[in-house]
């Protein structure tokens, strides 16, 4: 066992590898003996979602004995039809974990979490409310409802959430995501999110666009494109979303009431 490491009592992995969100999913759930249901941000990795951090404990529901250190037992009713099964393992569905996400998250976190979740299994928001409904007193209730009315499984990024939640907390109104735009040869073009009617878009300029020479050859043929059909895209970096907040809210204002929207 010595090119191991434990990770829970019988549980090991070859040492220096770097658990990810479903590895240390699938390292609780052979804890609890097969037995478990994965819930909250364990299922969230079993059901295929990204951008989750992979230092958060495993989480499970339905277990009757003390959890050790790395992960993290939830009690609390889940019904027969809120549970699946993905490759013999059973876990919550989408609509509940994204329930159960929205309830025990911060706002921001939580709607980064749901976006990436209904993004990645195309399950539209109002299945999540049917459960939310069966459970009208349960804790954290208030906080799923603000949460998941902020939800746009459009988003294909935390940064594009992130994005979104400023100009819309700002009082810009909420805009459409990943317009598509078609030219004359039939090949769809996408805009993260913007105003159709006003032809005003905004977009996250991730680090990938100047890293990757196709990828940014590719964003500049986009982006003519883009502007030789009407549109005027605000695009927004990394360092503005994280320092020049109001600023990025004023241009995006600005393109909207060039093109003649009343805010």
């Amino acid at each position: 066992m010595r090119s191991y490491t434990k990770i829970h009592r019988n549980v090991y992995a070859p040492k220096g590898i770097a658990l990810t969100a479903l590895d240390r999913a699938h390292a609780a759930w052979l804890w609890s003996e097969r037995k478990a249901i994965l819930a909250g941000h364990s299922a969230a990795a079993l059901l295929g979602s990204k951008w989750l951090p992979p230092d958060s404990p495993g989480e499970l529901a339905r277990v009757r004995r003390p959890a050790p250190q790395g992960i993290r037992v939830y009690s609390g009713e889940i019904r027969e039809d809120e549970i699946c099964d993905v490759g013999g393992i059973n876990c919550t569905t989408v609509a509940r974990t994204a329930y159960d996400l929205g309830r025990r998250l911060p706002l921001e976190t939580g709607v980064i979490r749901i976006d990436a979740l209904l993004n990645a299994t195309n399950v539209p928001v109002h299945q999540v409310y049917s459960v939310a409904q069966r459970y009208p007193g349960a804790r954290g209730i208030c906080r799923f409802r603000e949460t998941l009315d902020l939800v746009d499984g459009g988003a294909e990024s935390p940064q594009e959430t992130r994005l979104r939640l400023l100009l819309v907390q700002s009082g810009i109104s909420r805009p459409v995501t990943q317009i598509p735009v078609a030219n004359p040869k039939g090949r769809k073009r996408r805009i993260d999110m913007g105003w159709p009617e006003w032809m005003v878009g905004a977009e996250y300029d991730g680090e990938h666009h100047w890293t990757n020479p196709d990828d940014h050859a590719e964003d500049i043929e986009r982006l003519e494109f883009l502007a030789a059909k009407g549109w005027l895209i605000v695009r927004v970096s990394a360092r503005q979303l994280r320092y020049q907040r109001p600023e990025v809210v004023q241009r995006v204002r600005d393109a909207l009431i060039r093109r003649g929207c009343p805010l």
